[in-house]
């Protein structure tokens, strides 16, 4: 039989590759973490998840500063930012979050760390700074990159991307986006609040393409009213840098060419996966352009090798990196047969306000064939919202024929917040009547949650029928006021 260095060898230290390695070492399996960055922790601790929220609630904090009027105070005349001030702020924000995700606290943990670039020699080992590694079974969790199209003179362009947005020794007094998905949205209303001037630029006539056409267009409505440009159905044709300027020209739907300019340029059109340099050829494993190929396991086409997070293409979200980490750790060390179920998957897109989805929208459900309706609650009517100066948004909750929920969606405050019961609701098979009589404190936000299930039912219980059965069995005598003009 024969015998390795390591019952599990995980490459990658992002959120897939630390939960697999936490959760191994911790069972008992001797586990060998590899790294090629000089600290664990991901893109999503350095230069995503993390990052971009600590300046988002920053630049929330600028722009409420801005308008202090709207709630009842003097109005504050505020400085100009100094970015390197508001990038201390997110570096010592990831260095406290550092801490958790520490050589030590792995090594405590048993798991060996060890950092370099590694390379499949065969299926069962790496080669790792003139080093061999072997084990028994492997992970592989090198995440991805951000993907840059090939547009003419882009590689004569300095440009950022979300690898260096975050640590930008001054604001940009203006700043073209290309691209219109999450990253693109939530860094051009950050920026903007800030005091940059932005220009987004999207090839298709949708921002956040995945979303439904209504509730994506009230997020760009929302940026648009607060100084954002857009331009909509627009082709990159070339890029240049002029002067110190980025120029970027533009072709619209109908053909017609434009020029915008910028002192900065970010690309945020995509992601590709990390499978460069692995020797994944070398180990047998199967992969294209997308990704590494995977099973419902997260096998890939070797059995003991895995693969988890953004480099199998799937799902390109940190929680979703998490959970896929617990399957492989149910296969590779429990050797239970666990599959990986999306179903009701949540994301959400960190906007002001937040756009939170699980389940099926109408777009998905629509392309799927499915039947359903559709139930919604407007933020305007729930009393905390007014409270608070947020009446942009809206629920939807989606229902199949069978009057079972397929799918919510909230653009609000706290959206993805207020999302987290429908993730027990939907997960928990939870009655709708369940949730539309349970009670919930006043005034909160999640008031919206059980109102939108009262208002399905309310149909059912304030019927016709139910009318007419309780006046044959109690006697009731029906209205005591008519409305004027009846």
């Amino acid at each position: 039989m024969a015998t390795y260095d390591f019952d599990l060898g995980v490459i990658g230290g992002g959120a897939a590759g630390l939960t697999i390695s936490a959760g191994a070492s911790q069972l008992g399996a001797k586990t060998l973490l590899v790294e090629k960055e000089k600290a664990l922790g991901g893109d999503c601790l350095h230069y995503g998840c993390v990052p971009s929220k600590t300046l988002i609630r920053t630049a929330r904090a600028y722009h409420e500063m801005k308008h202090a009027a709207k709630f009842g105070l003097p109005q504050v005349d505020v400085q100009p930012v100094d970015f390197r001030d508001v990038a201390r702020r997110i570096r010592s924000v990831i260095d406290i979050i550092q801490q958790h995700d520490s050589v030590e606290r792995f090594c405590s943990l048993g798991a060996r760390v060890e950092f370099g670039q590694p390379e499949f020699i065969d299926e069962h080992t790496i080669r790792l700074n003139s080093e061999t590694f072997s084990a028994r079974t492997w992970t592989v969790a090198t995440g991805s990159s951000p993907a840059i199209p090939p547009f003419e003179g882009i590689d004569s362009v300095s440009y950022l991307t979300n690898k260096d947005i975050f640590y930008l020794d001054k604001l940009p007094g203006s700043m073209i986006i290309l691209g219109g998905g999450p990253i693109a949205i939530e860094m051009a209303q950050a920026f903007n609040r800030l005091g940059t001037r932005v220009t987004v630029v999207q090839r298709s006539a949708q921002i956040l393409s995945k979303e439904d056409r209504d509730l994506a267009d009230a997020v760009m409505e929302q940026l648009r009213g607060e100084g954002v440009l857009f331009a909509l159905g627009s082709t990159v044709v070339a890029v240049a840098e002029k002067e110190g300027a980025k120029e970027v020209t533009l072709k619209n739907s109908q053909g017609e060419k434009q020029k915008i300019e910028a002192e900065t340029l970010l690309v945020a059109t995509g992601r590709k996966p990390n499978v460069e340099g692995l020797g994944l050829e070398n180990a047998g494993v199967s992969y294209s352009s997308r990704g590494i190929e995977v099973d419902s396991r997260l096998r890939t086409n070797r059995k003991h090798i895995f693969a988890a997070g953004d480099i199998t293409g799937r799902y390109q979200f940190t929680h979703a990196a998490g959970y896929e980490g617990g399957i492989v750790v149910s296969n590779a060390i429990f050797h239970l047969p666990r599959k990986a179920d999306y179903t009701f998957l949540p994301w959400c897109t960190y906007t002001s306000p937040e756009l939170a989805s699980i389940g099926l929208n109408e777009k998905r459900a629509a392309a799927a064939g499915i039947a359903y309706s559709v139930w919604t609650e407007e933020f305007r009517n729930n009393d905390r919202s007014l409270a608070e100066g947020e009446e942009t948004g809206r629920i939807k909750m989606l229902l199949d024929e069978k009057e079972k929920v397929i799918g919510v969606q909230i653009l609000g405050p706290h959206g993805g917040d207020l999302l987290s019961e429908w993730v027990a609701v939907l997960n928990g098979k939870v009655k709708l009547s369940t949730l539309a009589g349970a009670v919930h404190p006043y005034p909160t936000l999640g008031e919206i949650n059980k109102r939108v299930a009262g208002s399905f039912l309310s149909g059912k219980i304030f019927s016709d029928t139910v009318k007419k059965g309780l006046k044959l069995f109690f006697n009731f005598k029906g209205r005591a006021c008519e409305e004027s003009g009846k």
